[in-house]
Formats: C-alpha cells, sequence, structure tokens
C-alpha cells in the first residue's frame, strides 16, 4: 500500500483537506498520530517505516509551534523512546 492510499482509505484522519490532496509525509504522520488509532498508527510505520516515522515526528514536534496535541506529542516521545 502506499502512502496516499493509505490516506485515502482514511479520510477521516485527513477531514481539514481536500480528498484530492497530495499530502506531504509530514503531514500525514501528524495526523495519524494526532487522530488515529493504534491500527493506523501500526500501518503507517508498515509504509514508511518506524526510523522514518520516528525522524519526522520529532522534527514537526522539536519546533516551537507544532500542531501536535501536547498529551499527544508527550505519549509518542516516550513510546519512540522506548519503541524506536
Amino acid at each position: 500500500m502506499t502512502l496516499q492510499t493509505f490516506v485515502k482509505k482514511r479520510p477521516y484522519l485527513f477531514w481539514s483537506s481536500g480528498p484530492q490532496a497530495q499530502l506531504s509525509e509530514s503531514a500525514v504522520v501528524e495526523g495519524v498520530l494526532n487522530y488515529g488509532d493504534l491500527p493506523d498508527v501500526r500501518k503507517l510505520v508498515t509504509i514508511l517505516g518506524k526510523d522514518k516515522v520516528t525522524q519526522i515526528f520529532y522534527k514537526s514536534a522539536g519546533k516551537k509551534r507544532s500542531n501536535y496535541d501536547p498529551r499527544i506529542k508527550h505519549f509518542f516521545r516516550h513510546y519512540f523512546k522506548t519503541n524506536a
């Protein structure tokens, strides 16, 4: 499965963008980590790889302004620290 197929099958995660939007990898990671459930996260990791998802998360979560909910940011910092 490609990343764009993954996005098209989960419109509930990307409600803020149009149905034909070509989202970047970082936008997809952000949407899945913020709004997805555990099967969505697992599928994303299968598609992109654990290292890439971790790298994208830390790059955007480390900025002063990010769109991650503080609870989500806290959870995934610990998750990636123990599982990366």
